[in-house]
């Protein structure tokens, strides 16, 4: 399997971890910057992995 993939599966699910982070009292005010920041790690790597699907499934016609 492609490691690149993986890599960024592994980037998806980190984005998940810091948008479903619990408020930890010291870092209350940066909540919604996590929030922020895993959204966009969601949407981006999400967005790598579908181009890398469809210029593997354009590379096979």
């Amino acid at each position: 399997m492609n490691q690149t993939a993986i890599l960024f599966l592994a980037c998806i699910l980190a984005g998940f971890a810091l948008v479903k982070m619990p408020v930890i009292p010291f870092l209350a005010s940066l909540a919604s910057l996590f929030h922020v920041i895993g959204a966009l790690a969601i949407l981006i790597f999400a967005l790598a992995i579908l181009y890398l699907g469809a210029k593997a499934f354009f590379k096979k016609l």
